[in-house]
């Protein structure tokens, strides 16, 4: 399947994907967390798959197929595999831009040391960059990237890519227990991602079965210490965490705007208190979350806060 969707995404509205990549996984990366499962064909060699013109006419007959209210916000190119990889990318988005949606790529931007993927991304209007550590080998373990990237190289040309890219530009950083979420790392990967000024910085954990089972998120502690840091470090930060609410915000249902908002960011206890009272409720609302295993209190530097707690069945 070519086109799928649209799905409700935090990211990016309402997406309908795209995947260029054809079966089965080819990707630069052998990440642990993958829920795609294990790459089978593992490379930095660029190919072509799909031809433009199919995935042109796939993705607009998909198009006349939805009716008005759920056309999509973006065309997002998320992949069996890394959608650069694809020798097509860069006229696939010109002919899917002629639709008339933005088009949208997400990249574990280890290919960018090739002017050509650069180029190719340069052309969408959204493009979210896979930064998961901060060192070569943290990225090693958790990466599994194929031979011939170097890692040094790779932050100089996500470095490169973020100066020249007109778009708007983010990152995605996976963490996983016992792997990256450390304070060093997150300190150390803030003071680089702030140097890419990316427009916001996503903080994921794996929700779903990951190719390696050992791969499990992080308590909320470490996920509450994670986003202090980011936040800190001036980069506008949110949890990406599979949760996807209407709208975040105040919306009259006092449930859903304490679920939607913790599972983006952290809710501080003062802003909680004018959560309720706006929607009208009382405490026992939080607590009955708490009870259900929904949010769970954490305390950072004397303040309380309220998160969305993560659970991982495998």
């Amino acid at each position: 399947m070519i086109s799928f969707g649209p799905v409700p995404s935090r990211r990016l509205g309402k997406s309908l994907g795209i995947n260029n990549i054809i079966s089965p996984k080819t990707c630069s990366y052998g990440c642990v967390y993958c829920q795609v499962g294990k790459t089978m064909k593992k490379g930095i060699k660029r190919e072509a798959f799909f031809k433009p013109e199919v995935i042109f006419e796939k993705v607009r007959q998909h198009l006349k197929q939805l009716n008005k209210e759920n056309q999509p916000d973006y065309l997002t190119f998320v992949s069996n595999g890394e959608p650069t990889l694809d020798l097509n990318l860069g006229k696939s988005i010109l002919l899917l831009k002629k639709l008339g949606f933005p088009v949208a790529v997400i990249t574990n931007a280890s290919l960018l040391f090739d002017e050509s993927v650069r180029e190719d991304l340069f052309k969408a209007d959204w493009v979210s960059l896979k930064m998961d550590v901060a060192d070569k080998d943290t990225w090693q373990k958790i990466n599994h990237p194929a031979p011939g990237l170097d890692f040094k190289k790779h932050l100089e040309n996500i470095n490169l890519f973020s100066s020249l890219f007109k778009g708007l530009l983010c990152t995605e950083t996976m963490i996983i227990k016992g792997i990256n979420d450390s304070v060093e790392n997150f300190s150390n990967l803030a003071e680089l991602i702030k140097t890419f000024n990316p427009c916001k910085a996503y903080l994921a954990i794996p929700i779903r079965p990951p190719s390696v089972k050992t791969s499990i998120s992080p308590g909320t502690e470490i996920m509450n210490l994670a986003w202090q840091i980011f936040f800190k470090n001036g980069i506008k930060t949110e949890f990406l965490t599979g949760f996807e609410g209407n709208e975040t915000g105040f919306t009259g249902n006092i449930y859903e705007d304490i679920l939607n908002i913790t599972a983006v960011h952290p809710l501080r206890e003062d802003s909680l208190t004018n959560l309720l009272k706006h929607d009208n409720a009382d405490y026992e609302v939080v607590n009955s979350l708490i009870k259900q295993r929904l949010i769970q209190v954490t305390v950072y530097k004397g303040k309380k806060f309220y998160l969305r707690e993560y659970h991982l069945q495998i």
